[in-house]
């Protein structure tokens, strides 16, 4: 059962009080045990009593708003037949601090996203404000290039909306794909064929599709072609048209890889190449082909470049803070 560890903070003291006029909601908003009012609560400082229908949030003027905001948020999601998870309810919070592109007004997390992806098993919003200007960037743009740390939906929001392209039809076929560059292995060490040698490279890619897409879809799909998993030697030597094509780890990319990649591109074909330029594994790092192309194309129509950081990380919240101490001031 979570346990509440409320911390007032500093400044003017507020009662704020909300009223659901949809108290069969409630059980998802509170969470089993409560735990999330009470992640709100240790999170924000505040204090927060149920009666009913009504939540009555004590606290700090500012922490207190934030928590009705957070708070009538996940509702709202909860309305429009959204699901919330902790995950959900910690990436809200974060976003009741964020800043909109002026810098001036928080980003207003009382409201639903306005963008979303659908898949056979789930809708997936964004937990970040810099995943829904990413998947504003998906939908609208032809080449993307997603750049951040591990953890912030890079990879998997690219495989979402490739997925929800391939079941409306826009896209005839979907191709994944990764340099085959190990950290701190070589590949002719390693038991098996090539395919046995490459499919842990890959695995990533796999899962993300298994949790957008059933099983059964999946497998069918990757035995009639629609979707491939290669590794990105195997891209050389083709065009690739009406397709879906995502390139991950594209940090490790060698300059002259990515130029032979990037020209793969076909008709009617869409392009996201994600990559975390901090962590190349590459012999001469400075030879990245992602930071390469992101220099030469960034600003051309038609090219999108999305960056994270560290608060968009959105797995288990402890991984937010390895990262950021990673790549703190005595990093």
């Amino acid at each position: 059962m979570p346990k509440r560890q409320v911390q007032a903070g500093a400044g003017e003291k507020a009662r704020l009080e909300l009223v659901f006029d949809k108290p069969y909601l409630l059980g998802a908003l509170f969470g089993e045990y409560d735990q999330n009012l009470v992640a709100i609560e240790n999170r924000l400082g505040v204090y927060i009593a149920a009666r009913g229908q009504k939540l009555q949030i004590e606290g700090a003027a500012e922490a207190a708003a934030r928590a009705r905001d957070v708070l009538q948020g996940l509702y709202n999601r909860l309305a429009v037949g959204q699901q919330i998870d902790a995950g959900a309810v910690e990436a809200v919070i974060a976003m009741s601090a964020e800043p909109t592109l002026d810098g001036i007004i928080r980003h207003d997390v009382s409201e639903p996203p306005k963008v979303m992806i659908r898949t056979r098993k789930k809708t997936i919003v964004p937990r970040s404000a810099n995943q829904g200007l990413y998947m504003e960037a998906l939908a609208r743009h032809e080449l993307i290039f997603a750049l951040g740390p591990a953890g912030t939906g890079k990879t998997y929001l690219a495989v979402a909306q490739a997925v929800s392209q391939l079941i409306t039809g826009s896209v005839d076929r979907l191709i994944l794909s990764r340099p085959a560059v190990e950290a701190g292995e070589r590949l002719g060490f390693l038991p098996g064929d090539m395919k046995e040698k490459v499919d842990p490279y890959l695995r990533p890619l796999y899962d993300a599709l298994y949790d957008t897409l059933p099983a059964e879809q999946v497998e069918r799909r990757i035995a009639s072609g629609e979707i491939e998993i290669a590794p990105l030697a195997f891209m050389r030597g083709r065009t690739l048209a009406n397709a879906f094509i995502i390139l991950d780890e594209a940090q490790n990319t060698t300059i002259a890889q990515m130029k032979m990649f990037l020209t793969r591109f076909g008709e009617g074909s869409r392009m996201v190449i994600c990559g975390d330029p901090k962590q190349v594994d590459l012999p001469q790092p400075g030879a990245s082909g992602l930071a390469d192309a992101v220099e030469r194309l960034e600003g051309i129509e038609g090219i999108a470049v999305s960056r994270f950081t560290t608060a968009d990380v959105v797995r288990h919240p402890i991984v937010g803070r390895i990262v950021a101490a990673y790549e703190g001031p005595n990093a």
